[in-house]
């Protein structure tokens, strides 16, 4: 009998040895997670590059077998979508908003295939006057209320501002990009409403949806770092002091730009920018974080669990989708009065009490 317990026990160990040294079969064996970035790469230290981050993560811990393409132009969508499909792919995913037209065209050929486009909401515009929310049987669309995020950064760059104007410029002006500005615009009147100042936004208005933008041409508007730069110096002239950036790559100008200037700090987008550029963490302030390397992760688990619904996600506060990064190299310079205030503010967003439409605040 007792040889018989160290035999059980000798071939537990031998199991868990071979578990150790990855003898054991990882439960994502066999699904194929197909990854289309946008113009911006894999490694442009925000929207792309976080998304990467959440597949890779799956590709080592659940065993998937992960393969990613990087689009260098529009015309690149549709084809890199249709290689995918030819590859057999058990779940596309493409990168945003750019993608939404080809994704529902290609979803809609390929019903076995799943897809996670990121950013995006279908909608049927067939009637303009009376647009339809569309839910595709084999399509989860991966959207995040960022406004909310943005709006405690704005309120932040109003207690932060010296020179009492602070600004914010989009890449192109898709609705993916503005509601940061709407939350940005809002958090910053908030501030001058509980504080009775005049902090001026340049670059954005809420009320006409106007303001500065890269360029008409998505191509280039999230991938010139030299138009960032530009933009950036015209702010700064101005008086600009604290910049929020919502152009991926471009921003990196921004960034350049507020480095040079000095006394002028960045809020990044989508990432931390003390992680993604840990050389330009001096100058920002915080990170408007948007969590699309969970989004990813946790739907290639839904994909391998069987549990993947399609239909829409938004990712809120409340289900930490979105947040604010720690303010790291600013911290100890922020007042502990205006990060109390804005833990609260958290938590009125998350309640309903307090609002993050810009409308809702005096102009």
């Amino acid at each position: 009998m007792k040889r018989a317990v160290q035999a059980v026990a000798l071939v537990a160990t031998l199991g868990l040895l071979a578990s150790a040294c990855g003898g054991g079969k990882k439960a994502g064996a066999g699904v194929h997670v197909c990854y289309v970035s946008d113009t911006g790469g894999i490694d442009d230290k925000s929207f792309n590059q976080k998304i990467h981050t959440g597949f890779q993560r799956a590709e080592d811990e659940l065993g998937i077998t992960y393969t990613f393409v990087e689009s260098t132009s529009a015309a690149d969508y549709a084809p890199n979508l249709l290689n995918f499909v030819s590859q057999g792919c058990t779940l596309i995913a493409p990168a945003g908003f750019n993608f939404g037209p080809a994704t529902v065209e290609s979803a809609t050929a390929n019903p076995d295939i799943k897809y996670a486009i990121f950013d995006y909401d279908i909608y049927d515009f067939t009637d303009p006057a009376n647009p339809k929310d569309v839910t595709l049987p084999n399509v989860r669309e991966l959207t995040y209320q960022t406004d909310q995020a943005a709006f405690l950064a704005g309120y932040l760059a109003a207690g932060m501002t010296k020179s009492g104007k602070v600004a914010t410029y989009g890449g192109v002006l898709f609705s993916t990009v503005t509601i940061f500005m709407n939350g940005f615009a809002a958090g910053i009147r908030s501030y001058n409403q509980d504080n009775s100042t005049s902090v001026e936004l340049l670059g954005w208005n809420p009320e006409t949806q106007d303001g500065t933008q890269i360029s008409s041409d998505p191509a280039v508007g999230f991938d010139s770092a030299a138009d960032g730069r530009r933009v950036a110096e015209d702010f700064i002239n101005e008086g600009a002091d604290i910049i929020l950036p919502v152009a991926g790559p471009t921003g990196l100008g921004t960034v350049a730009a507020a480095q040079d200037a000095g006394g002028v700090t960045v809020i990044w987008v989508d990432d931390d920018g003390c992680t993604t550029a840990p050389e330009s963490c001096s100058v920002f302030l915080t990170s408007v974080l948007k969590f699309l390397d969970n989004s990813a992760f946790n739907t290639t688990q839904d994909v391998i669990k069987g549990t993947f619904s399609p239909g829409l996600y938004v990712g809120t506060l409340a289900n930490e989708g979105v947040g604010l990064a720690p303010y790291h190299e600013f911290d100890s310079t922020i007042p502990q009065a205006l990060k109390d205030k804005i833990e609260e503010l958290k938590k009125g967003i998350i309640d309903g009490s307090v609002s993050v439409n810009p409308t809702d605040y005096p102009a």
